[in-house]
């Protein structure tokens, strides 16, 4: 299976990444990527610019070395109702975002329940398009319950090759579960690197071996062809408008 695109990026505007925009779009570009976006970390994030870096995006270029670049971030899921903290941003600058769950930013505990209802309320929200690395061990929720709402809501949930060579086995273990529920329910997927470096943008072989072992259709896997990743950016983001 060949992924077209790394929606899932950092910069060295999120402090602890190591890489510029230009160093990862010449990475996406050498390893044949059709689009890439930049998800720099937000809001309680130790080290995250503030929204004017945001609000800012609006003068990046559509596309760099020919390939299609996407302005984004990564949200913090806040509290068990699902609240976010995108900040107000002055003229819609921005067209993705993946929604994630991080110790430091989530207020108040973060058990079983607690987790499902957060993304229950991530699932209403129409600015999200990525449910970011939700196999982090330590945020279980209610899989079956949650993921096809997901679907419903047109969120992708993300396949975070990071999440496999950072945070170990039972990582694995819970994106294979939740990969699993996917295919059940044909839910679509995203691969994407989280890459914090440009040596790790467009890499995503822990990621594919892990659908690959349980045959997980490619049909789902949203970012598996340039037609189908389109349709859903035409479908849910203001990319195309934006031209």
């Amino acid at each position: 299976m060949k992924i077209i695109s790394d929606m899932h990026c950092h910069t060295v505007a999120s402090a602890h990444a190591y890489s510029t925009l230009f160093e990862n779009v010449r990475m996406a570009k050498k390893r044949g990527l059709w689009a890439n976006a930049v998800t720099d970390h937000v809001g309680g994030i130790p080290g995250a610019p503030g929204p004017w870096y945001f609000e800012n995006m609006s003068i990046l270029p559509r596309e760099i070395k020919g390939v299609k670049i996407l302005a984004g971030m990564e949200s913090n899921v806040v509290n068990s109702s699902g609240e976010l903290d995108i900040p107000y941003l002055k003229g819609d600058p921005l067209n993705w975002v993946v929604a994630s769950m991080h110790e430091v930013t989530f207020n108040g505990t973060h058990g079983f329940d607690d987790c499902t209802s957060a993304w229950l309320g991530v699932a209403k929200n129409p600015l999200v398009n990525v449910i970011g690395h939700s196999g982090t061990p330590g945020f279980e929720y209610d899989y079956e319950k949650v993921i096809p709402i997901f679907g419903e809501n047109g969120k992708l949930v993300e396949i975070n090759n990071s999440s496999h060579r950072v945070r170990g086995i039972e990582s694995v273990n819970n994106c294979k579960k939740i990969a699993s529920i996917c295919k059940k329910h044909c839910v679509p997927v995203i691969v994407n690197s989280d890459s914090h470096i440009c040596s790790h943008v467009g890499c995503f072989d822990s990621a594919l071996d892990m659908l690959e072992s349980i045959d997980f259709p490619e049909e789902l896997v949203i970012n598996s062809a340039v037609n189908r990743f389109k349709k859903y950016l035409e479908s849910y983001t203001n990319y195309f408008e934006m031209e």
